[in-house]
């Protein structure tokens, strides 16, 4: 037991590094649509990320099934059973598809009536939607390499996900480069030219994950049989597990996205800010968001090996972790901000609500550094999934969206205003959260 503890931090290294950089090359991604897009005008990178609204929420629904399958995963990955691993895995790609394909379809064919949701702006939402027509054929793509690399971190193969996303940001960026501006002779597209990167970029994410799949990971493999033919036992169990999961993300996701249709309906300059602002939440959060799924495979893995004392002793280790990220990364957006204004060229309002955002950001990141790491991280691994699920209704839905929604119109309240109630949802969770860790709800062995 001694000797696991003193292995602990060597163990978090080594999973948190590459989790870490994989946020960071996550966030360069949206970054450079951001900063690319600013450079064009103010309307298309607000459509760009209005139009961008429906795939936050699939992303969601996909991270919501692989956490959930993560439960079983991590545990079957302490008693070594790789069989019962290899059908979780087909049986949430056949799951995750299934639902992408829906999402692409709905994008494809009711375009303005989802952008007409975000935006009462023509000019954005014409823009948003030139974004999601292309986007949309990104979504089957994305929810097999998602489904596929997020559950493999569960059995300790996170390195690969780095290199796919690292690939996929290089390309992103030539192609957004060329088809943006029009370099080399290509049309100058705009908002079209950055999904058109975005696609390319996936379709490369694609091919790369095929290959490891297939030529180079020898402890689980995945192929269409075990897909197309799922265990009706482990089924059961997945959705058991996942069901609270992907709703309890995807209640988050449209959360966030009903704050991004509040933002919408109070002007461009609050959307241009505000896009700005998640980008570098993002930014802040890339260990923090490593921690957590670090805590999701060591505890899950302890548990699954019948060490209940060691996977308490980890998450209390992890909890502090957890406090130290939160604080680094507000500090990372209290020392961006006097740069990123100028850096992206916003005046007027704008500049004024994004600094006003950022301000408000560096608190809201503590809090969700530390939720992350209890509810993503701890309770998920012992199968207490269902926590989460109200806990983001409540909080979310009858507190800071209902209370930011009536303070926009009804009590016409200034924008920087509506935006900390919209942020408050984090700060509210946090003494529930720390409650329910010291019930030890969460210790519960899963597997079969």
């Amino acid at each position: 037991m001694e000797k696991e503890r003193d292995n602990f931090y060597k163990k978090v290294l080594i999973l948190v590094l590459p989790m870490a950089l994989q946020n960071l090359i996550n966030v360069g991604v949206s970054a450079t649509d951001v900063m690319m897009l600013g450079a064009v005008g103010e309307k298309v990178l607000s459509g760009c990320s209005l139009g961008g609204q429906v795939f936050w929420i699939l992303s969601l629904f996909l991270f919501g099934a692989a956490s959930g399958g993560s439960v079983l995963v991590a545990q079957y990955w302490g008693k070594r059973d790789t069989k019962a691993i290899e059908k979780i895995m087909g049986i949430a790609i056949l799951f995750t598809e299934i639902v992408a394909v829906l999402f692409m379809v709905l994008s494809l064919f009711f375009p303005e009536q989802i952008m007409s949701v975000y935006t009462n702006d023509p000019e954005v939402a014409a823009e948003g939607v030139k974004y999601m027509q292309i986007l949309a054929f990104t979504y089957p793509i994305a929810a097999y390499t998602m489904t596929y690399l997020n559950l493999l971190k569960s059995v300790e193969k996170v390195v690969i996900s780095t290199v796919v996303y690292a690939s996929s940001l290089g390309l992103n960026v030539i192609v957004n480069a060329i088809f943006i501006y029009g370099l080399f002779g290509a049309p100058a597209l705009g908002v079209r030219g950055a999904a058109i990167g975005t696609l390319s970029a996936r379709c490369l994410e694609l091919v790369i994950v095929i290959f490891y799949s297939r030529y180079r990971c020898k402890e689980v493999r995945v192929h269409p049989g075990m897909i197309f033919h799922p265990d009706k036992i482990l089924t059961k169990d997945f959705f058991y597990y996942a069901y609270p999961v992907i709703i309890n993300e995807v209640l988050w996701g449209v959360g966030y996205s009903a704050n991004t249709a509040i933002m919408g309906r109070l002007g461009s300059s609050a959307v241009a800010a505000n896009s700005v602002a998640q980008v570098i939440r993002q930014l802040s959060m890339v260990v923090g968001f490593g921690v957590s799924n670090a805590a999701a495979i060591l505890i899950g893995k302890a548990i699954g090996e019948k060490r209940e004392e060691l996977a308490e002793a980890y998450a209390k280790k992890f909890i502090w972790l957890s406090v130290v990220c939160g604080v680094a990364g507000s500090l990372v957006v209290l020392l961006i901000r006097p740069f990123i204004v100028g850096i992206l060229g916003f005046e007027g309002m704008s500049a004024v609500y994004l600094s006003n955002f950022l301000i408000i950001m560096s608190y809201y990141v503590i809090g969700q550094a530390l939720n992350s790491t209890m509810v993503v991280g701890i309770f998920r691994s012992g199968g207490d999934t269902k926590f989460g699920m109200i806990l983001d209704m409540t909080s979310m839905w009858c507190c800071s969206i209902l209370l930011g929604a009536v303070a926009a119109f009804v009590l016409k309240l200034p924008v920087t205003a509506v935006y900390v109630i919209l942020l408050s949802d984090e700060i509210i969770k946090l003494p529930f959260c720390f409650f329910r860790y010291r019930q030890k709800k969460w210790l519960n062995d899963v597997t079969r």
